[in-house]
């Protein structure tokens, strides 16, 4: 076996740093019975490395590219060009090229080739770089085709895959490439076969893209292909493109475009037998890789040939359902405002925290809500909660109930209740001490898990969180402490309803509960108003502020005039506040505490953008809006029929939200407190651990679930290639966008907003808070980055108690992810911020800087 060069046959799939993953993967195709691949070889990256050794020249270039930027073009643009060139340039060593007119002469000199790259870090199960490196066809003759081995190598450095590595932080220098080269067939027919639908990600139905001639044009777009879908072997959707074109192989070599005769353009390129035949060629090749595959193959002399197969990393993981039936599965993560990928201990956490049918796939958590699809009051139940407050949830939920068969019928009293309502309990009280005496147990409560967690360490404190996690959430989900957070949420929605009936007006309860008694999360976006008054007199303690970027800057901060002033506020504030942060459900993510330099850039914003007692004045000012929009719809109602009683019960139902609205955000509050107790015990444990030599950092512990963390503890050893490929796992799942729905078959359901009579090129959302404003949109993907100024619109994917104090500098909202209740649609009201909320690829759609005009009361966004 040469080192140099390497038949298919000899080739494997752990073969990927000698063959790349084009090699790699052609060489397990070889091994399935019953596929074709047309013969060929492999000139291996040792080929590679012999030919570019003790080029200086290139080694300097390459240090050169390594010091760029994924956005500095020209300098890409530049120093790429003299790469290939200088590659180009290297005249291939004889025993390579002796090597490869050896394999040539026993397939045969005069036949012709392709030659294809195959870059080690290609069509790998998490990065596709298809198409990222060059491939040549119709190539014959030994010097035509080491010429193009030679283009091959020179195409690991084109623009586009150098500036792909530099996104992807893959070492310039690192990379290599190994060429393929494989014998030419001249098909009737080729095309593309997913083994999995690439729209909506179904497992169970094939997509099989054919056209007449070389694949080429359809892998470059200039033909539109047939579609045929097949699902359990029968075909459930054709659609016959008109071909204008084929690619062929030219005469002397490459290729050239033919038109295709008006008969041919309208005809079906294959018949439905073979469109059957194809796609149990495709179930054969995914069942032997494990995985869906993207297929490239061609049709000659009624053979079917399998050119490539590569994994289909788009795919987003389906949760793993307990048994064969079918499944739908919702996204927690939509719900808790946080939708970013967890790691394998905060999922863990999560899962021991909250109750359900919880199942992990790409780093978040989805409910399985089969069960109550399954009944008609379940069906009920799932569309008044889940359904309430996302119209994209409550579409998606409609497709999947409109599906008889699918999710098998229970009989009704079967029903589970996806979330609590007030249904069957006597009416709460409307009495302001309620809350008040439950934001004083929970902090009681806390006070003493952090004295009970100070005396466990080891495998006691392993058996004493999860014990103490029940407490809590019997503390969280005690009866009389969800029964205010249901009364103040149905008493929201019943103002909605009954104003918008009576008066035509439209999300009223927004005005209403503005500046709402007891809103821990509220009261942090103002509290750091306040803490802004402090500095805002001491320029020195600004100026140092502005350019600090030490991690300990609180411990310089005394040695300044008013230092110790500033120093006191924010350590006070982090005593309250400090256990936040963004994606706080997931334990792993550093708080505020743990990195308090994430606050500086919001306190110099306040600093900036607002007077002395700016927190003050705007509680005193939303209470005041808030009662005056009271007393207007008061006077408004009186004047119906019925209207003294229609002011009384709203009057009574006001009262009740403003008294017990506020409270909705301190269940979390306090679980988020619980968790930074947890992390800092566990996170002695690691310590420990990095000092025995059992782990190597302590943040390993973080890709271990609790489980397998008190494991690590009682054993005192470590699977350091399962924690390596976590991260790398992890890596992965950060990439993926999570679906609102997904079925077991790994459908995406995407519902769609049902509206008309929106204006030309509006964005759609969900209203969640009143009133129209225009401004400069703000598009920022992480709080770390925002540089607001007051009056700027906020647009984000999501928004999470963490992001409270950035609210009080913007005079709007927009996200891809929320409802009427979740966190950015409460605070937004409590602020009387407009806001729209689910809106679709808005941090996409909507460019930074851009002037917006945001409507919450009807739920759109218009570019300006």
């Amino acid at each position: 076996m040469c080192a140099y060069i390497l038949d298919f046959q000899e080739i494997d799939k752990t073969m990927v740093a000698q063959a790349g993953g084009k090699g790699a993967n052609l060489g397990e195709l070889c091994r399935i019975e019953g596929i074709q691949v047309p013969p060929g070889f492999c000139v291996t990256t040792a080929a590679y490395q012999a030919a570019i050794s003790h080029q200086a020249t290139l080694q300097a270039l390459l240090n050169q590219l390594a010091l760029l930027q994924a956005d500095d073009r020209k300098n890409i643009s530049d120093i790429s060009a003299r790469v290939r060139a200088t590659i180009e340039s290297i005249v291939i060593p004889e025993d390579i090229a002796a090597a490869v007119a050896d394999h040539l002469h026993l397939l045969g000199e005069d036949k012709a080739y392709a030659v294809r790259s195959s870059a080690t870090a290609e069509d790998l199960p998490t990065a596709s770089f298809a198409g990222q490196q060059d491939t040549y066809l119709n190539i014959t003759g030994k010097t035509a085709i080491l010429q193009h081995i030679s283009l091959c190598w020179a195409s690991l450095y084109t623009d586009r895959a150098v500036t792909y590595r530099l996104q992807q932080g893959i070492d310039q220098s690192k990379v290599s490439l190994a060429v393929v080269v494989q014998q030419m067939i001249f098909p009737e027919v080729s095309g593309i076969l997913f083994t999995a639908d690439p729209v909506t990600s179904n497992r169970k139905v094939l997509s099989v893209d054919a056209s007449f001639g070389l694949g080429e044009a359809l892998v470059s777009g200039l033909v539109n292909a047939d579609n045929y879908k097949v699902r359990e072997d029968q075909i459930i959707d054709r659609k016959i493109s008109n071909k204008q074109l084929a690619v062929l192989p030219a005469e002397n070599g490459g290729t050239h475009t033919q038109p295709l005769t008006p008969e041919q353009q309208q005809q079906a390129s294959l018949t439905d037998q073979q469109v059957l035949t194809l796609s149990r060629l495709g179930r054969k090749i995914e069942a032997h890789f494990g995985s869906p595959q993207d297929i490239e193959w061609c049709l000659a002399n009624d053979t079917w040939y399998i050119v490539q197969s590569r994994p289909i990393t788009t795919l987003y993981p389906v949760p793993q359902a307990p048994d064969n039936e079918n499944h739908v599965y919702a996204s927690v993560g939509h719900n808790q405002m946080m939708t970013d990928a967890m790691k394998p201990l905060g999922l863990s956490f999560f899962l021991m925290a909250t109750s359900g049918r919880m199942y992990p796939a790409g780093g978040r958590l989805f409910i399985d809500i089969s069960n109550f699809l399954a009944t008609p009051s379940g069906r009920e139940a799932i569309m008044n909660t889940l359904g309430k407050s996302d119209p994209l949830t409550r579409d998606a939920l409609t497709i999947v109930m409109g599906r008889e068969g699918f999710i098998k019928p229970l009989p009704d009293n079967k029903t589970e209740r996806p979330l609590p309502t007030s249904e069957g309990q006597p009416p709460l009280e409307n009495d302001p001490a309620i809350p008040a005496e439950l934001i004083a147990n929970s902090r009681s409560s806390i006070e003493l898990l952090k004295q009970n967690i100070q005396t466990k360490s080891g495998l006691e404190l392993f058996d004493f969180i999860p014990e103490d996690v029940q407490q809590s959430r019997k503390i969280t989900f005690e009866s009389k402490s969800l029964r205010v957070v249901i009364a103040a949420v149905e008493a929201l929605f019943w103002i909605n309803e009954h104003i918008e009936e009576w008066l035509g007006e439209k999300g009223v309860a927004g005005t209403l509960s503005q500046s709402v008694p007891n809103n821990i999360t509220s009261e942090m976006g103002l509290a750091l108003l306040d803490v802004a008054d402090v500095i805002r007199p001491y320029p020195e303690v600004v100026a140092y502020l502005q350019q600090t970027t030490a991690d300990n800057f609180l411990d310089q901060l005394p040695q300044l005039k008013g230092g110790q002033e500033a120093h006191d506020a924010i350590t006070a504030y982090l005593q309250k506040y400090g256990m936040r942060c963004v994606g706080e459900i997931d334990i792993t993510k550093t708080r505020w505490i743990e990195k308090p330099l994430n606050l500086v850039p919001l306190i110099l914003s306040n600093i900036r953008n607002f007077e002395p007692g700016a927190g003050i004045r705007k509680f005193e000012q939303g209470k005041q809006e808030a009662l005056q929009k009271e007393q207007e719809l008061l006077q408004r109602l009186k004047s119906l029929p019925d209207g003294e009683q229609k002011a009384a019960e709203t009057q009574q139902k006001i009262s009740l939200m403003r008294n017990f609205l506020g409270y909705r955000e301190y269940p979390k509050y306090t679980l988020v407190n619980r968790y930074f107790i947890y992390k800092q015990a566990l996170l002695k444990e690691a310590e420990q651990l990095v000092q025995a030599n059992v782990i190597r950092e302590k943040e390993d512990v973080y890709y271990l679930t609790f489980q397998e963390f008190r494991e690590v503890v009682r054993s005192r050893q470590v699977d350091d290639e399962l924690i390596r490929q976590r991260k790398e796992e992890y890596k992965l799942f950060e990439k993926l966008t999570p679906p609102r729905m997904i079925t077991s078959d790994g459908e995406i359901i995407n519902g769609s907003y049902k509206r008309e009579n929106l204006p030309a090129g509006a964005i759609v959302g969900t209203p969640v808070s009143a009133g129209i404003i225009e401004g400069r949109a703000r598009v920022i993907l992480n709080m770390a980055d925002a540089n607001l100024e007051e009056g700027d619109i906020l647009v984000t994917a999501y928004t999470d108690p963490s992001w409270t104090p950035l609210f009080v500098s913007i005079k709007g909202l927009v996200t891809e992810v929320g409802g009427v209740m979740t966190h950015g649609a409460v605070i937004a009201r409590e602020y009387g911020l407009p806001a729209v909320v689910a809106v679709e690829n808005a941090t996409r759609l909507i460019k930074d800087g851009q002037r917006i005009r945001v409507n919450g009361t009807d739920g759109y966004v218009e570019i300006l």
